[in-house]
């Protein structure tokens, strides 16, 4: 008999997150699994029973939320001898994650997607000293997206981060000194924005960086150099057309290890809630998860 646990987030999803428990269940139990089911209550908790799952040598863990839900997840995968396949029903505001795998953003197609019998073995990133599953955000444009309330994710969705952000273009000043080290070279300069993608969506955006894959191993890494409100149209137009990197504000590159530092304080977004504060070391770890994915992705 196979096993698998549900981690739900209750209030993802507009609050109707628990709706979808009995349909996630009946498609596991005609799978063959015996199944649990957690709620999380508290920042944590899903790492927790993540971990237990773990211990416990589960077959399978589904995340039921957001990016932020499977990032805590994620995590509780981190060390793990024994790592069970993940499901995702996606119930965020962006769900970068699903979106890269093909995923359905549609929870009751997302549902049937449990049934698949395909897997994607898919990298995941080093923060310091915990993971994370899609971006790294840096400057004061990542601390803007950080301070994006609940309730304007539940009542805005992903116009709540637009909001914030063109918020914070129009201050008087956006920039801050960062040091930038990967492979044997280093960037120095002002920059409001560093990114550090896994997958090519980002922000909803799936053109970000089209060239990235979840499983190649590597960081792709944008340092937006200078950006003010008229400057942020042109790299719109850039990013909708999958050629940000070619934009004459913005430095590309890939790599597998990555510094981050700054004579500021700086925080971090990761995963679409607030990080650490600089300085940060990222790297990648490939292949490391199982996720299931539909049959034609």
């Amino acid at each position: 008999m196979q096993h698998a646990m549900i981690i739900i987030n209750p209030s993802s999803g507009k609050e109707q997150a628990l709706e979808h428990i009995a349909s996630v269940e009946e498609i596991l139990r005609e799978k063959g699994y015996t199944v649990t089911v957690n709620e999380t209550a508290k920042i944590g908790d899903a790492t927790d029973f993540c971990i237990t799952a773990c211990g416990e040598a589960y077959d399978l863990v589904v995340s039921i939320g957001g990016d932020g839900t499977l990032h805590e997840v994620i995590n509780g995968l981190s060390g793990q001898t024994h790592r069970p396949k993940i499901g995702i029903i996606p119930l965020g505001t962006v769900n970068d994650f699903a979106r890269a795998l093909q995923i359905p953003l549609d929870p009751l197609q997302a549902i049937q997607t449990l049934t698949s019998s395909s897997v994607q073995q898919v990298d995941i990133g080093r923060l310091n000293d915990r993971m994370f599953v899609n971006v790294v955000a840096a400057g004061s444009l990542a601390e803007a997206v950080s301070a994006v309330t609940s309730e304007d994710k539940s009542r805005l969705g992903a116009f709540a981060y637009l909001k914030e952000g063109l918020k914070d273009l129009t201050g008087a000043n956006t920039g801050h000194p960062l040091v930038i080290r990967h492979d044997d070279k280093v960037w120095e300069g002002e920059s409001p924005l560093f990114i550090a993608a896994l997958t090519n969506s980002v922000g909803g955006f799936q053109r970000l960086a089209p060239e990235a894959a979840v499983d190649d191993g590597l960081l792709h890494c944008y340092i937006i150099k200078d950006l003010n409100l008229f400057k942020t149209l042109t790299v719109s137009l850039s990013l909708l057309l999958g050629n940000l990197k070619n934009h004459k504000d913005v430095i590309y590159f890939t790599a597998r290890q990555v510094h981050v530092s700054s004579a500021d304080t700086i925080m971090t977004n990761v995963d679409g809630e607030e990080g650490p504060a600089l300085p940060i070391r990222l790297s990648t770890i490939p292949q490391y998860v199982q996720v299931i994915v539909p049959e034609q992705a």
